[in-house]
């Protein structure tokens, strides 16, 4: 079951927010690993952990496992999703579609209010990278991808993104290891491109961007085995 260490009790909080800040501390927790695939759950466990009642803890673990966090079992525990690779490449395909239609408008229709917002991400991003600070560094990394839809007048396609990438996320999180500062980099391209309107200069910056993972899928593979299921045998 359920072992302590990462979950801590949660500051009093408003009613109508528990369940949402339940739900992203459980989020943040899955996604860094600290609870890693496999992990039992359970919702008495985790309320009395994060001094909480069982309704907001059962709210998010519905949501959970709607992003394909958690798999809840009835009269069964509750368990950390281990890694889909073939998820991992669908949610890859998803983003590229949306994301290189976005980067497209976002030419069209980002203003210098908006780039200087997106400026000011991107100095974030870049005292993460340089205080090798992978969790600051995904949640601007994330940041900076909404903010482009959200402010090209895209704010549905973000929420269709968010939906579909649970299993990359966190194959993404474990890649900050060694691949910060080319994500950085990346975003740097595309940041430039959005500056001089340059689509196809976009497009092709955004690409390469979310094309990364296939290269660091295996290495990653390699070093968590344990992380992911074992799609061959899954039938």
């Amino acid at each position: 079951m359920l072992e302590k260490g990462p979950l801590k009790a949660l500051e009093p909080l408003q009613r109508q927010s528990v369940a949402d800040t339940v739900f992203e501390t459980l989020y943040r927790q899955i996604l860094s690993l600290d609870l890693p695939p496999a992990t039992k759950m359970s919702e008495a466990e985790v309320a009395k952990a994060l001094g909480v009642s069982r309704q907001p803890v059962r709210d998010a673990f519905y949501r959970l496992s709607k992003l394909g966090f958690l798999l809840i079992r009835p009269q069964r525990a509750t368990t950390v999703t281990q890694i889909s690779e073939s998820a991992v490449y669908q949610a890859r395909f998803v983003r590229n579609a949306i994301e290189v239609q976005t980067v497209q408008v976002a030419c069209d229709t980002l203003t210098s209010t908006d780039l200087a917002a997106l400026d000011g991400i991107m100095n974030r991003q870049k005292q993460a990278v340089e205080e090798q600070d992978p969790e600051t560094f995904h949640r601007y990394d994330d940041l900076f991808h909404k903010e482009i839809c959200d402010r090209s007048g895209l704010e549905f396609a973000w929420d269709i993104i968010r939906e579909n990438k649970a299993h990359m996320d966190r194959v993404r999180f474990l890649s900050l290891a060694f691949a910060s500062r080319d994500a950085f980099e990346d975003h740097i391209r595309v940041l430039d491109a959005l500056k001089t309107h340059d689509k196809n200069r976009a497009v092709e910056a955004m690409s390469q961007h979310l094309a990364r993972i296939k290269e660091q899928l295996p290495r990653i593979r390699r070093n968590y085995e344990e992380f992911f299921v074992n799609e061959a045998s899954s039938d």
